[in-house]
């Protein structure tokens, strides 16, 4: 099947050229605007608690006010505020109001602190358009404006709250996806320039995976839109890199063949049929795998994953359609000149360095196998000391932003919990007015409850069915504590909720403690449905049931090895309290995906030395000798350009970097060199049971069986 797809690109490359641009320019031209979001609430279902509550709230309490930015003000000097400074403050809240801001609904003085040295101003805006680009603009405003209004007075005022987090998170996102495009882009020409020394080469694949990546981002536009998916800003950063990456690889895997099939002696297009024949199989069954564990991310119960899932696979399909067709037809038209001005492609070069791998592997594959299995073990030790933070606010962006210095300032100068109190509403459960007789003792119980600061009744609805109990926590929302703080008020709550009544348990810990739950659940649900399915396309690739168990074991041990050393990295090394919640599941998909790409790369050449009639150890150090090169090149390119997302200069993009890169490096340079091929040796030919693919067979260009021995050329050198 892949033959004929390479035989009709490369017949008519100049129409399938053609069709990509009309596709392209038609997709961009109508695709809608992809929206953000970074709420925590709205990546919940509405099955959980905290959503529940929320709901309650606004159907209950529909003119409460809800902070949606706050004015934080101190004197310049660092002391306590005067009377001249509160009637500047005064004076300013009252002009800000004033001004009649697009979204702005009320702007009212909040509390002085307790120590006397910060104020506040509350502004409410309208919660219907929570998290919307035009509320980011409002801030952007208020910011502007609050700042010329306190000119000429000793005061000192930063904006923050939810709406300043999202212009804040705007801003990071922008100059990270700048600094993480540049550095791909880097990344990506100089690593082509020193393995090709072709420049055509190397600035071909920025070209076409730009192209594929205005297709992309169109069709995930539509996507989102269709399927009412929220979005969140990391998903373009994280958007780049894959493209990127994932497409360099899959250009890497046909160059490489087809730089083979010229030496081979075949003519150019009949090379680049034969390139398509050969190694098509082996990136579809790769990027089936890839795209197969990105949508498992549909049955997570974030949105935030959700969107992921779907982007990142239509991101992959695009390119590996692109990898079939767009690339092997621009190629073609180029023809070998597409090496110049290199002349070293002509010749098949020593390998020296990966002929010796390929003799230790073959020597002694029991070593092998058990010292890169050591090593696996020893970093997934690190996985026992990992802990989870949710802020996903504050994880998106630097603490130096400027809501992000307001947030922090807050929890200092007010009590830790008052930032973002919780709520409990108790309902009467027959619509009748609730006993207020019974207020004062329920919201004692409340109070007993352990990390709890203090409880009052705030308000009741018109209908007197529905009463506020505000619990402000003696832990900042975010914390470890606060979370089981929260599901001790919650327990005690629902207990001992007087008779006809019920109660639900609201605010930012609430949200954290579902998100919690939330994650458990995938943790249950995504990682074994990814891993079944990724066994499956193997189990078809390779026509056996016993090669897929012990190849996702080996990828298994990479996530543990990449779990353990960015805990020890960041938590140990770092003194980060823990990682961001979703962390593990992303790295499980891509570390478990694209480390199921490189074992399919070289498992694929194992099994193609094996047909030519080699012994299960001849085979293993011949598949390393001929894909290590491609394996080694397409993982330094990918690891490094995940590891530009470290640039972008915020928690949870430095951590996802890291990680990933980490993993990558590991499926690339541990696993599919040594693990896989050691342990498919030790094995012998049962690991192809019951389809036994190793067995001699005859393709449409293939070649006499090599003798393994150390003048052996690599079709994949340098």
């Amino acid at each position: 099947m892949f033959r004929r797809i390479g035989a009709a690109v490369v017949r008519h490359p100049v129409w399938t050229i053609v069709a990509w641009l009309i596709a392209a320019v038609a997709i961009v031209a109508t695709a809608p605007g992809l929206p953000s979001n970074s709420d925590e609430s709205s990546f919940l279902p509405k099955s959980y608690e905290s959503i529940q509550a929320a709901e309650l709230q606004q159907k209950a309490f529909p003119s409460a006010f809800t902070p949606s930015a706050i004015a934080l003000y101190q004197r310049t000097d660092g002391g306590r505020l005067t009377a001249a400074d509160q009637k500047d403050i005064a004076r300013i809240t009252t002009e800000l109001g004033e001004k009649k801001i697009d979204q702005v609904q009320k702007v009212v003085p909040g509390p002085p602190s307790k120590d006397g040295r910060y104020s506040l101003t509350l502004v409410q805006m309208d919660s219907k358009n929570a998290g919307q680009p035009k509320q980011a603009d409002a801030a952007k405003t208020l910011r502007a404006d609050v700042k010329q209004l306190a000119r000429g007075t000793h005061l000192d005022v930063r904006l923050g709250g939810s709406a300043a987090q999202a212009l804040d998170q705007q801003d990071s996102s922008k100059r990270g996806q700048a600094l993480i495009g540049i550095g791909t882009f880097v990344i990506i020409l100089v690593t082509l320039l020193i393995i090709f020394r072709a420049p055509i080469l190397a600035v071909l694949p920025l070209v076409l995976i730009g192209l594929v990546s205005a297709v992309a981002n169109g069709l995930i536009a539509y996507a989102t839109k269709l399927f009412g998916l929220q979005a969140n800003s990391s998903i373009s950063s994280i958007l780049i890199v894959v493209l990127f990456g994932v497409g360099t690889d899959y250009f890497l895997f046909l160059m490489f063949r087809y730089r083979e099939r010229l030496r081979a002696g075949d003519e150019s297009k009949e090379a680049m049929i034969n390139a398509v024949g050969r190694v098509g199989e082996a990136i579809a069954s790769a990027a089936g795998a890839v795209i197969i564990a990105f949508l498992a991310l549909v049955l997570s119960t974030l949105g935030f994953l959700k969107q992921m899932g779907p982007a990142l696979a239509i991101a992959v399909a695009a390119t590996l359609v692109a990898g079939l067709t767009l690339i092997p037809a621009v190629v073609s038209l180029i023809g070998p000149k597409v090496f110049w001005p290199s002349k070293s492609w002509q010749k098949e070069p020593e390998n020296a360095r990966f002929a010796a791998l390929g003799r230790a592997v073959r020597r002694r594959p029991a070593l092998a196998a058990v010292a890169s299995g050591l090593v696996l073990l020893a970093l997934s030790a690190g996985t026992l000391g990992y802990k989870a933070t949710f802020d996903l606010a504050s994880g998106s962006m630097p603490k130096t932003k400027e809501s992000m210095v307001v947030q922090d300032q807050m929890q200092k100068a007010y009590s830790a919990g008052a930032a973002a109190p919780t709520d409990v509403y108790l309902s009467s459960t027959d619509g009748k007015p609730l006993d207020k007789s019974r207020f004062t003792g329920y919201a004692h119980k409340l109070g007993t409850v352990d990390g709890v600061a203090s409880v009052r009744m705030s308000q009741l609805d018109k209908d007197g069915t529905t009463a506020d109990f505000t619990v402000t926590l003696t832990y900042e929302a975010s914390t470890d504590q606060a979370i089981d703080a929260v599901q001790r008020v919650r327990d005690t709550a629902h207990a001992d909720a007087p008779a006809g009544t019920e109660a639900l348990v609201g605010g930012m810990s609430s949200i954290y403690k579902d998100i919690d739950t939330a994650v458990n659940h995938d943790y249950r649900t995504v990682f074994p449905v990814a891993a079944l399915l990724i066994m499956v396309i193997l189990g078809l690739l390779l026509r056996s049931v016993v090669a897929p168990w012990y190849l996702m074991a080996s990828v298994g041990l990479g996530f543990g090895a990449t779990l353990g050393a960015t805990v020890w990295i960041f938590q140990k090394g770092e003194g980060h309290s823990g990682l961001m919640f979703m962390l593990p599941v992303i790295m499980y998909l891509f570390v478990v995906a694209i480390g199921t790409d490189y074992n399919i790369l070289m498992i694929a050449r194992l099994r193609e030395e094996a047909r030519e009639g080699r012994d299960p150890r001849e085979a293993a150090g011949q598949a390393l000798r001929h894909a290590g090169p491609t394996v080694a090149a397409a993982g330094f390119i990918l690891a490094a350009t995940f590891a530009t997302m470290m640039l972008a200069g915020n928690a949870l993009l430095t951590e996802m970097g890291f990680a990933v890169s980490f993993g990558i490096a590991i499926a690339a340079f541990v696993m599919a060199m040594f693990f896989t091929p050691s342990l498919t040796a030790l094995i012998g030919h049962a690991a192809w049971w019951p389809g036994h693919g190793d067995r001699a067979a005859q393709t449409p260009d293939t070649v006499p069986a090599r003798p393994a021995d150390d003048r052996d050329p690599a079709g994949h050198g340098r």
